[in-house]
Formats: C-alpha cells, structure tokens, sequence
C-alpha cells in the first residue's frame, strides 16, 4: 500500500504566486526561459534554470550554474517570496487547459510526499526508462538546494472518499487561483489544515490505494529517491522518519487525467514513391483517402497518415497486434513494427535522425505544416494512450516504448517546495 505524509511545504505570498509559479524546468531550454523571465525576478525559473542568470552560453550543468542555484533559492527565502508553512499540511492542486469555459474539465490532485522506499520496492510504478545523466543532473539540485524545488506528477486508482474528501474541501474559495499567461492554462490551490482530514487522507492511501503511478517526472522521482537513499546512507542515525526520506508529489487519481496524442514525423518514404508507399500499408492496414481536411483518429487501433497534402485513416487489420500483450496492443508499437520498421526502415526511435516526435498539444495542423515546408515527408497522428494501458503495463513491469505519453497541463512549479531538512 501506498505512503504519503504532510510536510511543512514553502509557499509564496498570494500577491505574487503568479509571477513566481513557472512552467517545468525541462519544458524550456535556456533561452526560452531567459526570454520568459525578462522583467520577471520572482519566477522560480532563476532557480530551476539558474543558468538565464548567468553569461548566454552558460550550461545548466556548469558548477556556476549549480552556484547560483543555492544562491537564488536562498535568496527567494530570505525576499519573503518562498515562505514555510508552520505546520506539516496537505494540499490541493487543480489544473485546467480551459479555465474560462463553464464546463472545463479541472482534474484535482493532493500535494503530499511520498515515500523513497516505495519508489524503491516499486510501490511506486514507473513506466518509461531513465537515463543516468538526466537522473544525476536531478539529483545534483536535489543535494545542493536541499530540497524537492519541483513537484512530480503521479496517478492513483480512484477512491470513491478520497474524492468526496477533495471535492468537499474545494468548495472552498482555493488560496491560489490566476491564469498563467504563458498557455491560459488555469491553476488552483488550497491549504488542507485540518488534522483529523490529514490523517484520514494518509489513512486512506495506507489502506486504499495499492500502488502510485509516475505519469510525469521520471528522472525527478528517481533522482529524488536515489538522494533519499544517499542521505539513508550516510546517516550512522539514520531512523526511518527524517525528511529526506520523502519526496514531493502531486497525485491524481486516474479517471480525472487526460493524456493527449503523442505524434511522429518522417523525413522520407525509405526509397519508396508515394504509390508503393501507400501500397505498402494495406498488407496490414485498411487505407482510406479523407481529403486535405486534417483527420483525426477517433479510436484505438486507428491513425491518420498525412502525405503529399492528402490525410489517410488507417485501420489496423485483425490479427496485426495482440491485445493479450500490454507492449503489443499499443498504437505506438503497432505503428513503430508495421510501418516505421517494416516499410520505412526506422529501427531505433531514440537514435534515428530520420523520425521526430510532436506533442498533440500543438495539434496536427503542426504536422501538416512540418510536411508542407518540405521539412518532412510523411506524417502519422495516433490516437492518445489511455491510464489504463498505462497501469496494465507499469503492474506488468514492463516499459513504455519512448515518446508515448503526453500528459497537459504540466504541473507549474513553485506553488510549493519540500525541503528535506
């Protein structure tokens, strides 16, 4: 069963939170977030992309960027724009991608940390693979600021009270609440206080909730849980209670997610014309020309191809996947073997230079677009993953072929901090 705990979370003044809570550190390279912070001294980004401080051409894994780093955190602590909470509380965080709409769909996560050993004894289920040097570059600001600067994005099966216990508390008027002008994305956030509804939430995943699943923040929780066991380590007192065995999350349950369309580009045809290309894909899909509307996949086991400025459906035939197999039922691997493999000669989706990837968050008109410059060649839509295929294959223990997942909005950092003292 799953561990959580409250902590006594850093948080900024209410007249300030917009200007300080920043998109992830990983959504922007150095320039962007340079450019985004013009004007701007509260945005965490001083701390988690510490480098736009410093000489343009500065690296982010640099020793001086790692100095500022220190700097700058201590810095938002001392201005009063980072303050402690004098109680160990929970929160709440809610998101939406349509803030202004009557019916927007808000998706309510509690802000609490988990358990490094959970992550350990894979409790905590992941479901993509980590590369040690991004896992190190995490775990370097972990140790130097001492603290869990940004939150990681986790699902859990629905509960029935745990959901009554948030939807009550958010009848509330949040503490947080703007639009964040960067994408119009909406964010709320509330303070739970009450101990007696902290430790029935505690109670409740101890009890209720099997295991956690990282949707978002892979390299952040391992290197997280990775320090947590250094410190473990190195503590002849270690007693299984100090901080720095715990981390920050925010943990959604699974049916409030919407995971958006992970989509590939392709700079040739392998050799082939657009005849024998299309050819081709009828030995395993049924190919239907919809016209220079763009087309969208309405379901599993169906994608659109753009090409030569005409969208194509394709149907995978019977027989072309397994749905008895977490990996092999996947639209991506379905697509990666008959058609990025067999037809197109693309073995290896990490490495090869000839194949991009294109978050759904920018539609497919950005796929039509990269053909029509002449950039690239041939484009596929595929049909968003759902969180039950990603649990099935997280409880299988199996991993997530790469560029699978897409989940928006991206938590904003700095609505809270965890410090491990």
């Amino acid at each position: 069963m799953s561990v959580i705990k409250p902590f006594k979370g850093y948080r900024p003044p209410v007249d300030i939170v917009e200007k300080l809570a920043s998109r992830p550190y990983d959504v922007l390279n150095s320039e962007e977030a340079r450019k985004e912070c013009e004007g701007n001294p509260y945005s965490l980004l001083h701390v988690t992309k510490a480098e736009i401080d410093l000489a343009p051409g500065t690296k982010d894994s640099d020793l001086t960027t790692y100095i500022k780093v220190v700097e700058n955190f201590n810095a938002f602590k001392d201005y009063g724009w980072l303050v402690q909470d004098n109680e160990e509380k929970l929160y709440i965080y809610a998101q939406s991608m349509n803030p202004t709409d009557a019916n927007a769909h808000w998706q309510y996560g509690i802000v609490a940390c988990a358990w490094s050993e959970d992550y350990v004894n894979q409790v905590i289920k992941k479901h993509e693979l980590t590369r040690k040097d991004k896992e190190e570059d995490r775990m370097k600001h972990v140790r130097i600021t001492n603290a869990n600067v940004e939150p990681v994005f986790f699902a859990y099966p629905a509960v029935a009270e745990i959901d009554a216990i948030v939807s009550n508390i958010t009848k509330e008027a949040p503490i947080y609440d703007f639009i964040a002008k960067e994408d119009n994305f909406g964010h709320r956030f509330w303070v739970i206080d009450d101990k007696a509804t902290i430790d029935r939430l505690v109670e409740l995943f101890a009890t209720e909730v099997p295991s956690m699943y990282i949707a978002d923040g892979h390299h952040r929780s391992a290197a997280a849980a990775l320090v947590g066991q250094e410190k473990k380590e190195n503590n002849p007192n270690h007693k299984g209670t100090e901080e720095y065995n715990f981390f920050m999350t925010v943990i959604f349950p699974d049916n409030q997610l919407k995971i958006i369309d992970y989509n590939r580009v392709v700079k040739d045809l392998n050799g082939l014309s657009k005849e024998e290309f299309l050819n081709a894909l009828t030995e395993s899909f049924d190919v239907e020309d919809m016209g220079t509307e763009i087309y969208k996949p309405a379901k599993l086991h169906e994608f659109s191809t753009y090409l030569d400025g005409h969208w194509y459906k394709l149907n995978a035939k019977a027989g072309t996947f397994n749905d008895e197999d977490p990996i092999g039922v996947l639209d991506v691997t379905i697509l990666s073997n008959l058609v990025l493999d067999k037809i197109l000669g693309i073995k290896d989706l990490r490495t090869d230079k000839r194949i991009d990837f294109v978050g759904g968050i920018r539609g497919l008109g950005e796929l039509k677009r990269r053909v029509d410059n002449g950039e690239m060649k041939v484009a596929f839509a595929l049909h968003p993953v759902t969180m039950k295929q990603i649990i099935d294959i997280a409880d299988s223990g199996n991993i997530m072929p790469p560029k699978t997942t897409w989940f928006e909005p991206k938590l904003r950092s700095g609505l809270v901090i965890h410090t491990l003292e």
